[in-house]
């Protein structure tokens, strides 16, 4: 849920209750930012296991969503977010702004996902 009316996505990072704020926008409402720390990525590499290939090859016969390939990247996506949230932290920054995702096909069955964006310390204003 949204805090203070900041479209963002809030990870958890770890067990000490911290929170990451991570949004696709320059700025973040109500808070302005203090220090860029500079770019910060995860990146996640999945294959298709054979059971799902041909789960998907049948899918693909009749036509419609593959539902196994769309849960794969769902995963992958938030296992990103995961990454990009720890590498951010390692930073130490408390946020990420100008999130993005982007995605490629590597050989026949592996897909990969990255997540990246702009480190970032903000502060409320």
């Amino acid at each position: 849920m949204p805090r203070n009316g900041i479209n963002a996505l809030v990870v958890a990072a770890g067990k000490t209750g911290f929170t990451m704020i991570v949004v696709t926008t320059e700025n973040i409402a109500n808070h302005r930012t203090r220090e860029t720390l500079g770019q910060c990525f995860g990146v996640v590499v999945r294959s298709r296991g054979l059971g799902g290939n041909i789960m998907a090859g049948l899918r693909s016969l009749v036509g419609g969503e593959i539902v196994e390939y769309t849960r794969m990247l769902e995963e992958a996506r938030r296992h990103a977010v995961d990454r990009l949230v720890a590498n951010a932290t390692m930073m130490g920054a408390n946020a990420v702004t100008m999130m993005r995702f982007d995605s490629s096909e590597m050989g026949q069955t592996m897909s990969e996902v990255v997540a990246y964006g702009t480190a970032v310390i903000i502060e409320p204003v």
